[in-house]
């Protein structure tokens, strides 16, 4: 601004009477509770200020930086014991072991049976144990087979969500033999009978006793349609089991959770490396638990809580002095020993998964896990894929709720009760051509009682 401007704005602002700005109107009271609040926090300041400090130390000669900024640190305040700055939540160490306590598994069954039946091979007798929720006006049942390592306790969870969903349905979900409760009792003392038969053939033969078993147990008077559900190991066994076709029309369809042919046999490859990499033993079975759900073995806690307890065995720590120092959780099925078997379990999965009657759902954790001739098989409509990319391994402990939608919908597509089907063309047909020919034969009849006439 120039000399002259600045004289000209004196001038006109020395004419203009000064008025003094309007006071600002005073701010409404507090809220009773904020009032209430904030003497609190002036009670508690007055109390702080009363605390004393503590003295600063003696200067020292070295006048380093390091001595100064330790002096300097030195002289901070004490906090108030009504602050609670370093106090712990309460209840968070309670809370957090609760939540590695295991569950029942009356909390997502209603039954336990233990099923006795002799064996095929040799002398002996097998003892199957079944979890199982029976169906109701005249609901299906799903019928589930876990992986290897697992236990039936491994759709515990998936279970009690399907039965919100669906409530007249079933779930029956077992122990394969050497694993969870299954119990093999040989009477043969020799080294052949220590070598457990896991073969795909007897697995799959395990399946059919323990349906048969469980209609004869409970009474059924005819079997109920069946849904067959398998994870892993467990999906290869119930395609064998559709494919081979002993249980007849009860099956209406079958499901197989996150395993292929191609991708399994690839990672049987890395197998030895997987068990060697996880721990011999647990201290604790909360231990156990908190092992599978921080490595995301199994994403959900609470399936964790309910499947963990039955893959482990309490073993006794035995010292050097041979006195039993303290307890630890052991796994209870050697997956290591059932290499001999890896192959059998795999090999020509996808052509029975393809072939098989029936309707057919594939679960799988991603789509990288196709091999081709699955890949062809969806291109052609042959089965339903479902994938979910969220989800590890365990599809049905990481992701039970969503697993039970699927597996509800998939068996409304398929159920038979209450579908009308439209008639197949060849079937019309016929029927046309039978007409024709009673149209014929009534029109010769007539013809002839006029001519006889």
């Amino acid at each position: 601004m120039s000399d002259l401007q600045r004289s000209f704005a004196k001038a006109k602002l020395a004419g203009v009477p000064f008025e003094p700005p309007e006071p600002l109107p005073p701010p409404p009271p507090p809220h009773p509770s904020v009032q209430e609040d904030w003497n609190i926090a002036e009670e508690e300041d007055a109390q702080a200020d009363d605390d004393e400090l503590l003295p600063l130390p003696s200067p020292r000669d070295d006048s380093s930086s390091s001595s100064a900024s330790s002096a300097s640190s030195a002289g901070t305040i004490r906090p108030s014991p009504s602050k609670h700055l370093f106090a712990r939540p309460k209840g968070s160490m309670n809370a957090n072991k609760r939540s590695h306590e295991p569950l029942p598994w009356t909390d997502f069954f209603e039954q336990e049976l233990y099923l006795e039946q002799p064996l095929a091979s040799k002398p002996g007798k097998i003892i199957y144990h079944v979890y199982i929720s029976p169906p109701t006006d005249n609901g299906p049942l799903f019928v589930t087979h876990h992986g290897a390592g697992s236990s039936g306790l491994s759709f515990a969870v998936v279970a009690s969500e399907v039965r919100k969903l669906l409530p007249t349905a079933g779930i029956l979900s077992f122990d394969a033999r050497g694993h969870g409760s299954t119990v093999v009792h040989e009477n043969q003392s020799t080294e052949d009978s220590a070598a457990l038969d896991l073969g795909l053939e007897t697995l799959s033969n395990d399946v059919v006793n323990v349906i048969n078993l469980t209609k004869e147990r409970l009474a059924w008077p005819v079997m109920p349609d069946l849904i067959l559900v398998g994870h892993s190991l467990g999906g290869a066994v119930m395609t064998e089991v559709t494919k081979r076709g002993e249980l007849g029309n009860s099956v209406l369809a079958y499901t197989v959770l996150d395993v292929v042919e191609g991708s399994a046999i690839d990672a049987l490859q890395s197998m030895h490396t997987y068990l060697s990499s996880r721990p011999k033993s647990f201290p604790t079975m909360a231990s156990a638990i908190s092992w599978h759900t921080r490595t995301r073995t199994i994403r959900t806690e609470k399936s964790a809580r309910v499947s963990v307890p039955a893959l482990l065995v309490p073993s006794s720590d035995v010292s050097q002095s041979g006195i039993e120092s303290s307890t630890a959780w052991t796994w209870r099925t050697d997956l290591a020993a059932t290499q001999p078997f890896w192959e059998n379990w795999f090999v020509g999965l996808s052509s029975k998964f393809l072939s098989a009657k029936g309707g057919k759902l594939l679960l799988l954790a991603g789509t990288d896990r196709l091999d081709k001739e699955l890949m062809i098989g969806q291109m052609q409509g042959k089965y339903q894929l479902q994938v979910f990319p969220d989800s590890g391994h365990f599809i049905q402990e990481d992701l039970p709720e969503k697993t039970a939608m699927v597996l509800v919908d998939f068996y409304k597509r398929n159920n038979r009760k209450g579908l009308v089907l439209p008639p197949k063309v060849g079937d019309l047909l016929k029927r046309k051509e039978t007409e024709r020919g009673k149209g014929a034969d009534e029109q010769s009849v007539s013809q002839g009682s006029i001519l006889k006439s």
